[in-house]
């Protein structure tokens, strides 16, 4: 029977050994109690304030002015033509990106929640509800996004599923959906440092409550933030890879109580959305199939252990 469904709101390989979570929720002693949860988040959120940092807006107008302007030389030659072309385009991208306050989508109706459980194989963590996600919502809802062929290609999911059954994920594949920041933009882009770095604390605090064996990290810039908040420094060149992260960056880490706990494996995948242009089809593929053949792995044992259970 699979694991009763809380639809709430949207490095080494692990093996089965590495879980400690019960192959079924039973309000168990392994499992915190609900009424945890404020401490839970209370308690990472204090943690992880004194690594956040209050970041200024981007200050690089000026130099980016004195660099165009130090350069013009180049450009005298330029037709008429061409440099109205080229203004063009740079109002273009300029347009593209850039943080919106929160007022500028507050006209929208916020319909996403977490899809999670108790006990799941692997929660997905994503960076926040595009516009069509929030409006309709069901996670990664925009045509472009690759989340759900992904999910599938990988065999995180044995079919192709779609964005009306998210929902599901927990009871159908043991699979969650959360995301770092709730709040629906056109991008990324939009969002703040400081606001990914605000929601690290209510994740881990999630993880905490749910218990998972593994959280994927959707998205490089979900892992900066994270490592931000932990470090107290971005993460370096030579630090950062995708795929199974050290065992000591585990997430949800239970230190105290009656019931604590190691925390859940982290795999960071790449991001799934379609305006992302930084990796070829087949790169993601490849990292998203480490993770899948885990997950294959895993539900497998969990299934087989089920059914000599009942039998």
């Amino acid at each position: 029977m699979p694991s009763p469904v809380s639809h709430i709101g949207g490095g080494n390989s692990p093996s089965a050994e590495d879980s400690s979570a019960p192959s079924s929720f039973k309000e168990s002693p392994h499992q915190p109690s609900p009424a945890k949860i404020d401490g839970l988040f209370d308690q990472y959120k204090s943690e992880s304030a004194a690594s956040l940092t209050p970041r200024k807006p981007a200050a690089r107008i000026p130099r980016m002015k004195q660099q165009m302007g130090s350069s013009s030389t180049k450009h005298k030659r330029k037709s008429p033509a061409s440099a109205d072309r080229t203004s063009s385009v740079k109002k273009v991208k300029r347009a593209s990106s850039g943080y919106a306050p929160p007022n500028k989508y507050a006209h929208l109706v916020n319909k996403l929640t977490d899809s999670l459980a108790p006990n799941l194989i692997c929660v997905f963590i994503g960076l926040n509800p595009g516009i069509r996600t929030a409006t309709t919502g069901h996670a990664y809802n925009h045509p472009s996004n690759l989340f759900w062929k992904l999910l599938h290609k990988s065999k995180c999911t044995p079919r192709l599923c779609h964005a009306e059954e998210d929902g599901d994920m927990p009871k159908l594949y043991h699979l969650g959906l959360t995301n770092i920041v709730s709040r629906p933009t056109k991008d990324g882009s939009e969002l703040s440092k400081a606001e990914m770095d605000a929601g690290v604390a209510e994740l881990e605090a999630k993880v905490a409550l749910q218990r998972p064996e593994v959280v994927a990290i959707v998205g490089k810039s979900i892992w900066e933030s994270i490592w931000r908040v932990r470090h107290g420094s971005n993460i370096k060149k030579d630090q950062f890879k995708y795929g199974w992260q050290d065992d000591t960056e585990r997430m949800g880490v239970v230190k105290t109580g009656e019931t604590p706990w190691p925390g859940a494996k982290l795999f960071v995948a790449t991001t799934t959305s379609g305006l992302a242009a930084g990796m070829r089809p087949h790169e993601k593929e490849q990292i998203w199939k480490e993770l899948g053949d885990w997950v294959v792995k895993r539900r497998a044992e969990r299934e087989n252990k089920e059914a000599s259970s009942n039998g």
